[in-house]
């Protein structure tokens, strides 16, 4: 059977340099911040095009800590997408102020015509546009509504590391949330997450955040309530070693992709791609109004599927509180119902590429 993600093949790949840093980790008893967290901040900061980068616990803590951050309060407005996972919005919850939902466009991100609307009628503090499935937003418009409505913007990197909009990454344009997860383009081994900003105070204040508050300069004095949130040791070395073979595996995917692209038959359920923009394809992500159909189908035929989202974060029980109902959002309703990510991490073989292809053409036909 084709597998939908299979790490095994990029932990064989690169073994002997992971385990190396595993084992100096060990001998060196040293697993939280430090000079090999620097290390590594440094590094990815430096391929994102950014002056600082922070490595906390994971991607759902970098949101939640740049909201902090920013001093979003209770009580006020974020907008951001209906059409993502769930730590997105929750996050806005957890600091105690509103999420707003913006509808999305047929790239399946928040549609820059509704956000505008959404800032004329409502006092929204921030934007958190979501670049879903490593397909970025459009940044330069939703930064350009951002300072014309004086709006704070956190980009959701969480699927996206590498992505860019005319050649600037994204996570450069506002404060950027990263995500590293193992399943993600640029995944740890375990839980992790990054936030970056070009921001000398939003950086100091995280400094704070992710570690209970407590003073670089003396740690038992406590400055403000923060968290632990720290990537430790062990997982910054092994990211540092994998940020070393991201380009290659983005190059990768968006080959993979590419293949899709050209050998899929029906053109019409094939994700819409912003040719501005470089898309990094943490998933490749069909869509059908035969989504259900097409999902049994292929499993007969022994190849993985996967549905991401299968309920819009509008509808989910934990948001009833904000009273929406169905057909508030009907681009993000009807893409969670025909939706469908077919497996195209870096490694699948030519001959598991064209057995997915010949499958879904045979389905079309």
């Amino acid at each position: 059977m084709i597998p939908f993600l299979d790490l095994k093949r990029q932990y064989n790949n690169i073994k002997t340099e992971i385990n190396n840093e595993i084992l100096d980790t060990l001998a060196s008893q040293m697993f939280i911040l430090g000079e090999e967290l620097k290390k590594f901040e440094k590094k990815v900061a430096e391929y994102l095009g950014v002056k600082y980068a922070l490595g906390v616990a994971s991607g759902t803590d970098a949101l939640l800590l740049s909201l902090k951050a920013l001093d979003i309060k209770p009580g006020d407005k974020v907008a951001t997408s209906p059409f993502t996972f769930i730590a997105t919005a929750e996050t806005i919850v957890e600091v105690g102020a509103i999420p707003v939902f913006v509808d999305i466009g047929q790239d399946f991100n928040i549609d820059p015509v509704k956000l505008e609307e959404v800032l004329k009628d409502n006092n929204i503090k921030a934007i958190i546009p979501v670049h879903l499935f490593g397909n970025p937003c459009n940044m330069e418009k939703i930064m350009q509504l951002a300072e014309e409505y004086d709006c704070k913007v956190i980009e959701d990197c969480a699927q996206a590391i590498g992505s860019e909009i005319n050649n600037k990454k994204v996570g450069s344009f506002g404060v950027g949330c990263f995500s590293f997860f193992p399943a993600k383009n640029l995944g740890c081994f375990g839980d992790g997450g990054l936030v970056t900003t070009n921001s000398d105070e939003t950086y100091k204040k995280l400094i704070l955040l992710r570690n209970h508050g407590s003073s670089p300069e003396d740690k038992y004095s406590h400055l403000i309530i923060g968290k632990s949130s720290r990537l430790d040791t062990l997982q910054a070395r092994i990211l540092s070693i994998k940020l070393d073979h991201l380009d290659k595996w983005n190059a990768d995917r968006i080959n993979n992709a590419n293949f899709y692209i050209e050998k899929i038959e029906d053109k019409n359920i094939l994700p819409v791609i912003d040719t501005q923009g470089k898309h990094v394809f943490n998933q490749f992500t069909l869509r059908t109004k035969n989504r259900d159909k097409l999902k049994a189908f292929l499993e007969r035929k022994d190849i993985p599927t996967m549905i991401y989202y299968p309920r819009p974060l509008h509808l989910q029980p934990c948001f009833k509180f904000l009273n929406h109902k169905e057909g508030d959002f009907p681009e993000a309703e009807a893409a969670c119902k025909e939706v469908l990510s077919i497996p195209i991490f870096p490694e699948l073989t030519l001959t598991e590429k064209e057995e997915i292809v010949k499958n879904i053409n045979e389905f079309g036909k």
